[in-house]
């Protein structure tokens, strides 16, 4: 499980949003760049499940599963590729029976296979979204906000 330091900026009883920074992590990552705020600066936003009940400029530390990690990565970069070439083989084994070019057909089925893996991804992905074993979590408050003196 991976965890990260961050300071809530925006809180409600369930969800929190948390600054934190790029960690060592994030420079493996082909979106390392893009993601979290515009800019691709040093500092980020995650939206986390709020179990610890933090609050508005608490530190916290939020952890998220590395196993749905490799599962999104699976489905984002490789069952595209492998989609493709199931298609390739498939048009390849059906030109024999549809008297045409076998490369052509390959090349179509690969494409349309290709083409299907990401609408497939895409309803998977908002699915996937939608629970809780691939948000990140608030586990814990490392400090309290200061709040000034009334």
């Amino acid at each position: 499980m991976a965890t990260e330091k961050g300071i809530v900026i925006k809180a409600n009883d369930t969800r929190a949003w948390v600054k934190t920074e790029k960690s060592s992590a994030c420079e493996g990552c082909s979106y390392h760049d893009s993601c979290g705020e515009s800019g691709g600066g040093r500092e980020m936003e995650v939206e986390a499940i709020n179990r610890a009940n933090a609050k508005t400029g608490d530190l916290v530390m939020i952890s998220f599963g590395t196993a749905p990690l490799i599962k999104v990565y699976s489905l984002v970069y490789i069952f595209p590729i492998l989609a493709l070439l199931a298609g390739a083989v498939l048009g390849q084994w059906l030109s024999d029976y549809v008297s045409m070019d076998e490369s052509l057909l390959s090349l179509i089925f690969g494409l349309l296979f290709f083409g299907v893996a990401f609408f497939i991804i895409k309803f998977r992905s908002n699915r996937m979204a939608q629970r809780e074993d691939y948000q990140p979590v608030i586990f814990r408050i490392l400090s309290a906000a200061k709040t000034p003196p009334v």
